[in-house]
């Protein structure tokens, strides 16, 4: 698969949240197409870690932020990553 990634660029890694809905499946495959190293996760270990941080599905967001709330540990590892540490964040 030919990558869209600037030659010479860092590699992003991403953690594309999994809390049961999205499609987890082509968002990651659009971001590997982009370069970037993907982790499927509902782990705050692994928000933790990621450069990048890509929450899927959230046109139904109370439906979204419901589930994350359900996984301990998820949105305060969200929020220290974002607002604390500054790692970009996308909702799609």
């Amino acid at each position: 698969m030919r990558t869209m990634a600037p030659e010479g660029a860092a590699t992003a890694e991403v953690a594309l949240i999994d809390y049961g809905a999205g499609n987890l499946r082509s968002a990651s495959r659009a971001l590997e197409a982009c370069g970037a190293r993907v982790t499927v996760t509902s782990t705050a270990a692994d928000v933790a870690r990621a450069t990048h941080i890509v929450l899927p599905g959230v046109g139904a967001f109370g439906q979204c932020i419901a589930a994350l709330k359900a996984i301990d540990g998820l949105v305060p590892a969200i929020e220290s990553a974002v607002f604390g540490a500054g790692v970009p964040f996308l909702g799609v």
